[in-house]
């Protein structure tokens, strides 16, 4: 049984969710887990893990800061240990390339290169925002490719969440078994 730290960053908690359902798989499958969110996390957050799958949602083009923090203090810890990324965005839903390009990004400022990663779409929450970030969510919507929804009166959830159990099942399949979570 390996234990398994989900540290997360979220700005409107779609990405939350996603921690939260890859921590039911993770136990699922007989292991601990843990989803933290990083906002609310001590320095400590992988001690005493065998391995990570870090979340970020991205907006403005940009992962979250605190995922990010960590990545960089933590570099030589995420590379040692079983890790993955994923990557919660609009972009996921109906451009791949740009949601691709994000982690692209990521990766070179932070130094990390994640042995998986996965792009999940994220959500429309326009019933939770604000007059002006409703408005402004819906032009960015009306400019993107793919289908989001513009209609105000309610939110769009575009996570695909038999993808998120496959990328937390794939992920358990590379830990062996036998050694703590060292990949085979």
């Amino acid at each position: 049984m390996s234990r398994i730290c989900i540290p997360y960053g979220t700005t409107e908690g779609q990405t939350a969710k996603i921690a939260e359902y890859v921590a039911d798989v993770v136990r699922e499958h007989g292991h601990e887990a843990r989803a933290v969110d990083l906002k609310d996390a001590g320095e400590d957050v992988l001690a005493g893990c065998d391995a990570v799958i870090l979340g970020s949602s991205i907006h403005m083009g940009k992962h979250d800061k605190h995922v990010g923090d960590l990545v960089r203090k933590n570099r030589a810890a995420l590379e040692r240990l079983p890790s993955a990324l994923f990557s919660v965005s609009l972009a996921a839903h109906g451009d791949t390339h740009e949601a691709e390009t994000y982690v692209e990004e990521f990766e070179e400022e932070t130094g990390w290169r994640p042995s998986m990663v996965a792009l999940f779409s994220g959500a429309l929450l326009y019933t939770q925002y604000g007059f002006l970030k409703r408005h402004m969510m819906k032009r960015i919507a009306r400019g993107k490719p793919g289908d989001l929804g513009t209609d105000t009166s309610r939110d769009y959830v575009y996570t695909e969440w038999d993808g998120v159990r496959r990328f937390a099942e794939d992920f358990l399949d590379g830990l062996a078994p036998d050694t703590g979570g060292t990949q085979q």
